[in-house]
């Protein structure tokens, strides 16, 4: 069968083309659920490179995750300037797979690029019947990554007049840390991810957070370090685990600070993950901003903490931003991804009380704010990573059951999240009713591209 599409996006054909050779393309391009390539560093579109995938969210163990391996058959630019490039299927679940890309200046507009999509697939036969699902389920698709080209090439439009950084990362394979490496690789930035390996590539950096290991002379030519990495705090909150976690954040912050703050001419700006759990649980009609104090609690008390651990780097004048990341929504990880079997079931629901509020942000738009506090000269201090309408979680389920076209009418009992994570971590991260205000973060100039729940769940669903 064939599946074509046209899309128009209102920038040069020649901004269009560099955007898709760089490193991360892929990434961007792929909604975070369908895929994820090999080896997210590799880019461009020579013809014999052959890109590795695995299907289905990295959360998923790898044996239940196809791999899908493709090759770029050609690339070629004609007469009238149209670029074309061709993927073609070498190992996977399609009988047969053919991908089309096509970029041409637009005619009908000035300066815009249309992009066009041919596929042409076969399915293996056993799966025929499944044929008419292919055509919807793969325009949706191509709507995604309309969508997340447009809104990227967007974000990279407002700091086109700035020079290309180097910039070092951790946590760079997790959920955030691979899709903010790929936005800041496709905006021409250069990426070197620090890892916890003593051997390393030309664009990585080894280092050792628990060991207090980190060689200044690999930070040397680096502009910006933003620091993501931790333990993941979705889990029972065990005494041990509850330290893992700490130490995880703390340890590797304070490393990174007191590294930067010994360098001569190292980087001018330090970007590090935090959280709005620094506000406490449950604060019921308050408008929580950067100015709170806080309030009580596990997550509280370890926000606070981790947010001291850089105080060198701040104390040294050095450029120091704090992202209060707030519930990160996302079809491929995250706390929304366990809750689409039960809502596709028909059988999802709020999970707590209907009038606690949630604030939330997409998975693109919390990369796009650490790019931004990143590029930012004048971006510093603690920074509320959330959009500009929070909901009620009563408000969330039916927004969820709304877009999956599914019931939101069965609450999840509370025994359930207290079986994952302990009545400890149920009640910090399920139970929680915090309204928090993006005001700072829009007066840095930052534009949220998802600013309703509805826009929200429309793109990470890919719908």
């Amino acid at each position: 069968m064939k599946i074509e599409t046209t899309h128009r996006i209102p920038f040069p054909q020649a901004e269009v083309l560099a955007w898709h050779e760089r490193p991360g393309a892929l990434v961007r391009l792929t909604p975070p659920g369908l895929a994820t390539p090999d080896d997210p560093t590799a880019g461009g579109l020579q013809v014999g490179r052959v890109v590795g995938t695995r299907l289905g969210p990295s959360a998923l163990p790898s044996l239940l995750r196809p791999h899908w391996i493709l090759r770029h058959r050609e690339h070629q630019r004609d007469v009238e300037g149209e670029a074309r490039f061709v993927d073609q299927q070498v190992r996977g679940p399609w009988r047969t797979w053919s991908h089309e890309h096509r970029l041409l200046s637009d005619p009908g507009s000035e300066g815009g690029t249309l992009v066009g999509d041919t596929l042409e697939v076969e399915l293996p036969a056993r799966l025929q019947r499944l044929e008419p699902l292919l055509g919807p389920q793969m325009q949706r698709v191509f709507r995604f990554r309309d969508r997340q080209l447009r809104e990227d090439l967007a974000f990279h439009a407002r700091y086109a007049d700035q020079p290309r950084r180097t910039i070092a990362l951790t946590g760079s394979s997790g959920l955030i840390g691979t899709q903010l490496a790929a936005l800041l690789e496709t905006g021409g930035h250069t990426v070197r991810r620090m890892i916890r390996e003593e051997d390393v590539g030309p664009d990585e950096i080894s280092w050792d957070p628990q060991g207090g290991r980190l060689d200044p002379a690999d930070l040397e030519g680096v502009d910006v370090v933003i620091h993501l990495a931790g333990r993941s705090i979705a889990t029972r909150w065990t005494h041990s685990a509850r330290g893992e976690i700490r130490s995880s954040r703390v340890h590797g912050s304070a490393l990174i600070a007191r590294t930067l703050a010994n360098m001569d001419n190292g980087p001018s700006a330090l970007v590090q993950a935090s959280a709005i759990g620094l506000y406490g649980p449950r604060r019921p009609g308050e408008l929580l901003t950067e100015a709170d104090p806080g309030g009580e609690g596990f997550l509280a008390d370890l926000v606070r903490e981790w947010e001291h651990a850089a105080h060198a780097a701040t104390e040294a004048g050095i450029r120091t931003a704090f992202v209060r990341t707030s519930l990160v929504l996302s079809d491929g990880g995250g706390p929304l991804l366990p809750q689409l079997p039960m809502f596709l079931a028909g059988v999802g629901g709020r999970l707590t009380r209907a009038d606690a509020m949630t604030s939330w942000i997409t998975l693109d738009d919390i990369v796009r704010v650490y790019a931004h506090a990143a590029l930012s000269a004048d971006v510093h201090g603690p920074l509320n990573a959330v959009a500009p309408q929070p909901v009620t979680s009563g408000q969330f389920a039916r927004a969820l059951g709304a877009a999956l076209h599914r019931p939101a009418v069965v609450p999840v009992p509370a025994f359930g999240p207290k079986l994952l994570l302990g009545a400890d971590g149920a009640d910090e991260l399920i139970q929680a009713d915090q309204n928090v205000s993006d005001a700072r973060l829009q007066a840095s100039g930052f534009r949220a591209a998802h600013t309703t729940l509805e826009q929200a769940l429309q793109h990470v669903l890919w719908r």
